[in-house]
Order: structure tokens, then sequence, then C-alpha cells
């Protein structure tokens, strides 16, 4: 988006459990969709995989009969949605693209209710209780931001947070904000309360900082409530917290760790034109100097 067409943005997030009930999930979101869109909300954005239970807890073969396409039902609901509400919607579905072949992909709607573009999950986990790569192809489209009405949406998913790069290419490919659905927790059987505290300030602490290195605004989507494996032997806390961040990493607003929320903020986007003037970091980056990036590691 060009600067001269740059405005307050009126955002929401929807931070919600979720049950085996997929219509019932649905349903919710569809609620606080049509809530926020009646508060004049332009832009909502959604936690990750919010159609299902975060199936990743374990391997098994059987969940892939989850994904769909894209176009699917999930999507065409949405769209439906979309323009209907007449908001931008950042969603995020297990996208069945061939035999074989699922992504972790972010959908983006168009107020009109087109898709106005997708973004695959680049980075994918692989730990205890979070075992992604058993289902998720690494995605395969870059670091593009997606062109809507309301602005240039970097988006991202999840475990692509943890990286600078890829908010940093987000950035220089033009992206007026960058959002992040996500699903993260801790293991319920980590007592230790200590680590605990430290991984939920490292989560945010590394998403406010991708905010600072690009003058962008921040806004991050979690889920929350406790949900058990298969088994029922063990499970994930998630810690929702969702929250948006200004153009210098402040946290503008943020929701409970404990309950389902819907947050709402303004934003000004042209902010990001005054910080990057007084913080330079584009400007001076010594591209020239950078070659080792593309390494895996200096030995």
């Amino acid at each position: 988006m060009k600067p001269d067409k740059m405005k307050n943005l009126k955002v929401g997030i929807i931070q919600e459990s979720f049950s085996k009930d997929q219509k019932e999930n649905i349903e919710k979101i569809i609620a606080h969709i049509e809530k926020l869109a009646a508060d004049k909300i332009e832009l909502v954005l959604l936690s990750e995989l919010h159609s299902i239970p975060y199936f990743c807890q374990t391997e098994n073969v059987d969940h892939f009969e989850l994904a769909e396409p894209i176009p699917g039902p999930i999507t065409k609901k949405l769209s439906e949605v979309a323009l209907q509400c007449q908001v931008v919607i950042v969603s995020s579905i297990f996208e069945r693209r061939a035999p074989g072949i699922y992504h972790n992909t972010a959908v983006v709607f168009e107020k009109n209710g087109d898709i106005a573009g997708i973004y695959r999950k680049m980075h994918i986990p692989d730990d205890p209780g979070f075992y992604e790569k058993f289902y998720f192809t690494p995605g395969d489209l870059g670091f593009k931001p997606v062109q809507t009405s309301v602005g240039s949406l970097g988006v991202l998913v999840c475990w692509d947070q943890w990286f600078p790069e890829a908010a940093r290419l987000m950035a220089l490919n033009g992206a007026d904000l960058l959002l992040y659905p996500t699903a993260i927790g801790w293991d319920i059987h980590e007592k230790n309360r200590e680590e605990n505290a430290r991984q939920h300030e490292a989560w945010e602490i590394i998403q406010r900082s991708h905010s600072i290195a690009n003058g962008l605004p921040v806004l991050v989507c979690n889920r929350v409530g406790t949900e058990m494996s298969e088994d029922g032997k063990n499970g994930i806390e998630f810690w929702g917290s969702s929250f948006i961040a200004g153009q210098q990493g402040e946290l503008l607003v943020k929701a409970p760790m404990d309950k389902p929320s819907i947050i709402a903020y303004e934003i000004d986007l042209l902010k990001t034109e005054t910080v990057r003037r007084i913080w330079p970091y584009l400007r001076d980056r010594r591209i020239d100097a950078y070659q080792g990036l593309l390494q895996r590691y200096l030995d």
C-alpha cells in the first residue's frame, strides 16, 4: 500500500478454545467476526488451525482426513462471512494440496469474499507434542505479503515467529503489518513455573523485536485452553496472551492467558514512516556483508 493511502486501521483478534466439533468451532468464530464487524473492525486475525483441535500432538495418518483443499468447505464459509461482514479475514487451515502433500496454510479473504492470497507455513517444528513435520510439507511461496484493501499483510504462522529472517523479508517485500496465527503453549507435565515463565516471555519478546527491527505493527493470535492427546496421557495448555504491538515494540493491547477473548485496536499505520525516519535500520543494513546468512553454520 502506498504511503498516501495509509491510514488508521481498526483490527480485531479472536482468541478462542476449540473442540473436536468443527461446526461448533466455526460457528463460534463467525459469531465473533460478526460482533467485530458491528464495531467497524476492518481486519480480523484468527489463530492457527482454528476450526479443529491441535492434532499434531501425535503422529496418526487418520488425521490427514482433517485436511481440505483450497477452495473447500471452510474457505467457502469464511468467504461468505467476509463478504457479509465486509471485513478482511486472516484464517488458518490444514490444506490438502495433492495426494500426500499437505500444508499448514493461512488464507486471507478480501471484503468482497475473494481469496486475496495464501501463505504456506515455511518453518515446520518437530518437538514432543508438536509433531508437525509428520503432517506439513514446508511452504514454497516464500515470504510475500498478501495485498488487500486494508494494506499489505505480512502473514506468517506460529513457528515462523521465532525467525527474524521471515519478518525481515516480509518487511523488505513491503508489508504494512506482520500477522501471526499461532498455537503455542506448555506441556501439561511441565510444572517448572520459572521455565514456563521464561518460555512465555521469550515468545512475546521475539515478536515484539520483529516490530522494532522492522518498524511495523505486529498482531499475534494464539489459542487458549487445554487440549489433551488422543490417549489422554499428554496435552498442551495453550497460553493465550494474544497481543498487538506497535512499530516500536510497545505493547498496545493483550488478551488474558486463561480464557477466550476478543481484542481490538485502532493502529496508526502512518507511524511506520515516522519510526523508520528516526530508527533507519533498513537504510543502515550492510547488505554487502551478510553473505554468511545463506549458510547453515559458519565453521
